[in-house]
């Protein structure tokens, strides 16, 4: 995918932001050579650990994912807003290293969480079978130092009721060669009194260690914090001016909860900060595209501070200069005429395979296989792509034979299991073919009976879905007819974390669009999609 997503259209050899847009939180920024790599979180859905690719770091594109198999993670099970959290990719020994956190509960003051580290030769792998490592809190990152050794950096949890949960920033020895841990962890950083303290990385510059966290929670109050230490143990002094970056306060910026940052120096030896942002559609309001990804350039103080401009994140950035290197941007119209899911894919919970998501049983087209209900957490049938424009569609042409009320196919704008929306063909009471339109909102479905139209079994139904600010609409077509309205306008924002969150359970995801199959009694259903058109408007 080349990122041509709003909000427009990249300026001489400016950067803008956010470089991804959509569903993409805490980046995890790196250079090898003449190539950047962007890894994000990806929480329930396959394949985990997105990762895309730049040369200019204006340009990018979809490498697709990392963790594509159940070998490398399994999400089976996998809770809303859990699974694969916070990836840090780094390159040492001629390998890259990816450490990810694959979380199992962040409820009711527990953190469920292993972590792991895979290697691979290139970014397209093979990835080496994950090695777990401790599970004592989310957000791991590896620092390779100059002399050839090793750390694992992350936060400390304390699960004892009266306690900060959040209890320093550790590290601790990591045996490249012989992929283990060693010796003991020892918490090197407390944090400021923004607490919180989290998504820990580690540099070197001019004798310096810089230790990068996240700060303040992932939402409206979040920031980037950087102190130094002359030792890689500390003790580390916080920056006297502040945090580098936060749009904390600051309600009229575009982008907020800035934070989770990581740094990278180009090969003409500018500085940047990749760090999550989100955009709402209203001051402090519903950000139903989720916290993506955005880039801001770094200046180094006299005294040897690392600084961002205002110290806020700014939609347009200075790029390096580099050579210009676009990429062919995906075409809005997926045929499904290849052997595999395009980058831009995902799917829920369960890798994308045959044995229920078939490209060569029916030739150009996506036959899926119904899957478990809404709130199924092991095999759900759904595939989906990031909305990253705050006006986008998705339209489809889909065949489906419904034979039972518990048989449904069709498109849907989704957050997580309990907030979604979704237009689909089922069977009625009296035996045939009905379009229906179903909504859930913090787990309360809403069944909009009056908005049913009855169709022709075995009818090819065209259905589009398109997310507008803070409306959801659909429509459908029959036998090229025009569209028609199915419904009216829904509410899009509760496809946010603002809605679907909790103060015992934030959720951290954003609104995909895509195309759904349910066969609730396991009776054996499948419905083919013979194409699929994504726009940005």
């Amino acid at each position: 995918m080349s990122n041509t997503a709003a909000p427009g259209d990249y300026v001489h050899d400016a950067i803008r932001n956010p470089v991804l847009p959509g569903f993409h939180p805490d980046p995890s920024l790196l250079r090898v050579g003449d190539d950047f790599y962007l890894a994000t979180s990806t929480f329930e859905w396959y394949p985990g650990v997105s990762l895309h690719h730049s040369r200019d770091l204006v340009h990018w594109q979809s490498l697709g994912g990392i963790l594509t198999e159940r070998r490398l993670v399994d999400l089976g099970g996998t809770p809303d807003s859990d699974g694969v959290w916070a990836p840090s990719l780094s390159w040492a020994h001629g390998l890259f290293h990816l450490v990810f956190s694959r979380v199992d509960n962040h409820r009711g003051g527990w953190w469920d969480v292993q972590n792991y580290v895979t290697t691979a030769s290139a970014p397209d792998g093979p990835w080496s079978d994950p090695v777990p490592v401790h599970g004592r809190c989310f957000d791991p990152s590896l620092f390779h130092d100059e002399d050839g050794t090793c750390w694992m950096l992350s936060p400390a949890g304390d699960w004892r009721p009266g306690r900060y949960p959040f209890a320093g920033i550790q590290a601790q020895p990591w045996d490249c060669a012989a992929g283990r841990l060693v010796g003991r962890p020892e918490v090197i950083f407390h944090g400021t009194e923004v607490g919180v303290t989290e998504g820990p990385n580690l540099y070197r510059r001019d004798g310096w260690y810089y230790l990068v966290t996240a700060e303040g929670g992932t939402s409206f109050d979040h920031q980037v914090t950087v102190a130094r230490s002359r030792n890689v143990l500390g003790p580390y002094e916080i920056d006297p001016g502040g945090p580098l970056l936060t749009s904390r306060g600051r309600p009229e910026l575009a982008l907020q909860k800035a934070g989770h940052g990581s740094l990278v120096q180009a090969g003409t030896g500018e500085w940047y900060l990749a760090h999550l942002a989100a955009r709402p559609l209203s001051p402090l309001g519903a950000c139903t595209l989720g916290r993506e990804t955005a880039l801001q350039r770094v200046e180094w103080t006299a005294e040897g501070w690392p600084r961002v401009e205002g110290g806020v994140p700014a939609e347009t950035v200075p790029s390096p200069g580099l050579p210009a290197h676009p990429f062919t941007p995906a075409p809005e119209r997926d045929d499904f005429d290849q052997e595999v899911l395009a980058p831009h894919w995902s799917t829920l919970r369960r890798p994308a395979s045959p044995d229920w998501a078939d490209l060569t049983a029916r030739p150009s087209h996506l036959r899926l296989s119904g899957g478990q209900s809404p709130r199924g957490l092991r095999a759900p049938s759904l595939v989906g792509r990031r909305a990253d424009s705050r006006d986008c569609s998705l339209e489809t042409r889909v065949e489906f034979r419904p034979e039972t009320i518990r048989q449904l196919a069709g498109i849907t704008a989704y957050y997580d299991t309990g907030n979604w929306h979704f237009a689909h063909l089922t069977r009625a009471d009296d035996g045939n073919t009905v379009l229906s339109l179903l909504s859930c909102d913090r787990g309360v479905r809403i069944v909009h009976d009056d908005w049913a139209v009855a169709l022709p079994t075995g009818a090819v139904v065209d259905l589009r879905v398109r997310m507008t600010g803070a409306e959801v609409r659909f429509g459908y077509r029959t036998d090229g007819t025009d569209w028609a309205d199915l419904g009216r306008a829904l509410d899009a924002t509760i496809l946010s974390d603002e809605h679907a969150g909790e103060p015992d359970n934030p959720a951290f995801t954003g609104t995909f669009l895509g195309l759904w199959v349910q066969d609730i009694g396991a009776e054996g259903i499948h419905a083919d999609f013979e194409h699929a058109v994504y726009r940005r408007h």
